[in-house]
């Protein structure tokens, strides 16, 4: 058996199961308030009922999201761009639109980070690179479950995984989480 890495940190296997990071440009706090919060889990519930995406786990922290994926129509790429597009766009227009005590500065780097790219966007939230990962064995698989259930506790956010709302730990303990997900164990 062969397997194809995500070599260069690029989706090599648009239907392998993927570990992926998706980061905030300039590593800002959004995810401090919930309601960006939710637009992401909302994002991702969407694309799990309507693009056939398969979260197998997640963690949304501060300023990054860890996530493993599959894509059942074998496009996960454009599963990503999708999820960040429409995330995007619901954040700056949240931002805009809904008290915000951080308005000005963030809207001030996000248009700045834009302003960096060849993209004709306003604003820029996502970085580009999301470092996939190819989840290639169930020892690996274990190593990447552990370390998204246990970035809250390394943050020092919880004392263990599952009393961090916004993550995975809690279903993988069969319990009800923000959202329903695909157990890979």
């Amino acid at each position: 058996m062969t397997y194809e890495f995500a070599e260069g940190y690029k989706i090599r296997d648009q239907s392998a199961t993927h570990f992926l990071t998706f980061t905030i440009m300039g590593w800002i706090d959004i995810f401090s308030r919930q309601r960006f919060r939710d637009i992401i889990v909302t994002s991702m519930q969407f694309c799990r009922a309507h693009k056939g995406l398969q979260i197998g786990a997640y963690v949304i922290m501060s300023n990054h999201v860890h996530v493993i994926w599959t894509a059942r129509e074998g496009n996960l790429s454009d599963v990503i761009r999708d999820f960040k597009t429409h995330t995007s766009k619901a954040i700056t227009k949240s931002i805009g639109e809904e008290p915000e005590s951080r308005r000005d500065w963030l809207l001030y780097l996000f248009g700045f980070y834009a302003k960096r790219t060849n993209a004709n966007d306003y604003f820029k939230v996502w970085t580009g690179n999301n470092h996939p990962e190819v989840i290639y064995t169930g020892s690996f698989l274990r190593t990447r479950l552990n370390y998204i259930h246990y970035n809250p506790v390394k943050a020092g956010l919880v004392a263990e995984p599952s009393h961090y709302l916004y993550s995975s730990a809690i279903n993988y303990e069969g319990r009800k989480g923000v959202m329903e997900i695909d157990l890979l164990l």
